[in-house]
Formats: structure tokens, sequence, C-alpha cells
């Protein structure tokens, strides 16, 4: 029997939309998604954000079920409990949107706490809490956060993993926009996979926050 959640769920539901969503997640089983648009979840899941019950009902059966409990785990104040939410979650993610929608707001006050679990997600066979912690490192420790250690953390990730990569370059064509000087060594000197390094190139070529010039010379650095 399905649960109230689920049925809400479906009441919901958009088939066109589901069997669109589901392309864009080749990764989750297609009758896995129902079909309900982000916005109608993140109402949704305010709704329900006390049920600790939810939370704890893992692996859910749903896709949407994933996102509403990202949104959840989003919204809470505590550091101590959210972390160690987001870390029972994490290994039931299966998917790169739930991994990219997980964003929790009381980490971006909390940086110096949220380092150890990074480093411990950074290091996972999984492939989204990977990606998860990648994603955090280009979050809140480019800019003025900036370290070379994080950066040569990013480097060490060695995966055949496409939404691992396709992470990484998207964090190393952030931090050229962000830390120019402190990054473009690594392109230059080529220290990262030929994929991840064109990969970069191209998603630093077509972000506007990078520089004519700045394109003009990463494309003279493609491999």
């Amino acid at each position: 029997m399905p649960t109230k959640i689920q049925s809400d769920l479906f009441n919901m539901r958009d088939e066109r939309f589901a069997q669109f969503n589901a392309s864009l997640m080749p990764t989750t089983k297609p009758q896995n998604v129902i079909g309900v648009r982000t916005p109608e979840l993140r109402k949704y899941a305010k709704t329900i954000r006390n049920s600790d019950d939810f939370l704890s009902e893992l692996p859910h059966k749903y896709f949407e079920e994933n996102q509403i409990h990202a949104f959840i785990l989003s919204d809470i104040r505590e550091f101590e409990n959210c972390v160690k939410l987001v870390d029972a979650f994490l290994l039931y993610v299966d998917n790169w949107a739930t991994c990219d929608q997980l964003i929790p707001k009381i980490f971006a006050k909390n940086t110096d706490k949220l380092l150890p679990w990074i480093n411990k997600w950074i290091k996972s066979k999984h492939t989204y809490s990977t990606r998860f912690a990648i994603g955090l490192l280009m979050r809140f420790y480019l800019g003025d956060n900036f370290k070379s250690e994080y950066a040569n953390t990013v480097i060490s990730v060695r995966s055949n993993e496409y939404y691992i990569n396709m992470m990484r370059a998207w964090y190393f064509a952030t931090a050229l926009a962000k830390n120019w000087n402190d990054v473009i060594g690594i392109i230059e000197n080529k220290k990262l996979d030929n994929w991840t390094h064109n990969k970069t190139i191209q998603k630093s070529i077509e972000s506007y926050r990078i520089t004519q010039p700045q394109k003009e010379y990463l494309k003279q650095l493609k491999i």
C-alpha cells in the first residue's frame, strides 16, 4: 500500500513531465519518477518537515521522495543534527539532481566544522557522496575562502564516473572565475586528466564570468 506521502505525490502528478524528467536522469529508473515539479515539492516539503518518521524511512522508492528529503534537510537549522542526517541520506542518493539540490543553509555558517565531513565524503566509493563533497567545496570554499589544498583535494579524485568528473570540471571552471590567479596553473600544468581538463576549459569558455581574453588563452590550453 502506498504511504500517505506517496499518495499525495501521485495526486500532484504530471505524466508528461515525469517522462521528460526521467530522461534527464539516466541513473534513476523511469518507473520511480512520479512527475511532480520542483516548486510543488518544495512547498510540500515544508508541510512535513517535522516528520522524523519520513527522514528515517530509507531508502525511499521514488525520486520525488528523495527530493523532499533533500529539501527538508536543507532547511534544518542545527548543524550537528543536519550533518548527521545528510550523512545517513547520501548513500541513498542515486541521481545528480537530488545531489545538487541538497544544499543545507546551515553549512554556509559552519564551514570549519564541515571540512572533516567533506574529507570523508570525497573519499567515498559512492558516486554521489563524492560529487556532493566537491559541490560543497565549490559553493563554500572559493573566493575569499579559497585555499590551494582544497583544489588539490579535487585534483586527487580519480574516477571514471561521468557525474564525478563533470562536477570536478564544474568546480575548476567556477574556481577559474573566482580565483583565476590561484587556479590557472593547474590548467597550464595539466594536473587534471584529459577529459576533465578539456571539460573545464569548455565550461569556462561558455561562462559569462570569464573574460574574453581569458577564454582565448584557455582555448590554447586544450589537450
